[in-house]
């Protein structure tokens, strides 16, 4: 098996790194309308009872929240599997600007390592040890 990395291997990290700029940006575009609409402050409270003011809102809140949790969870238990250092950042990055950024820039950071351990030889089920 070879041990360099093939060119899908970069357009996939480059498209996770563009999604988690678009997740940084997009949401805030909202934040920032929302904030503007409430008086110049993000009223807490407010925000989560507009997030469930109707059924599709709803819906998408706790679809959110759901997949989130399960994926923050994942982001955890692979990032100590692989020793991805800076795993801190994506999880800050998912409470702190939004989890369409901390999910993406996950996904970035763990093919950035998965190329590195594919370029000094270690072999998926070498992973753990």
């Amino acid at each position: 098996m070879s041990k360099s990395t093939s060119p899908f291997d970069n357009v996939v990290q480059w498209l996770y790194l563009a999604l988690a700029i678009a997740g940084a940006i997009l949401p805030w575009m909202a934040n920032i309308a929302f904030i503007r609409t409430s008086g110049n402050n993000f009223d807490l409270a407010s925000f989560v009872s507009l997030a469930n003011a109707n059924p599709a809102a709803q819906s998408l809140s706790r679809d959110l929240f759901v997949g989130a949790t399960a994926i923050t969870i994942w982001m955890v238990v692979e990032g100590r599997r692989l020793k991805i250092r800076g795993l801190w950042l994506p999880l800050i990055c998912s409470v702190t600007i939004a989890f369409a950024c901390g999910a993406p820039l996950f996904l970035w950071m763990r093919e950035r390592r998965l190329a590195e351990l594919k370029l000094i030889g270690i072999q998926p089920e070498e992973w753990e040890s």
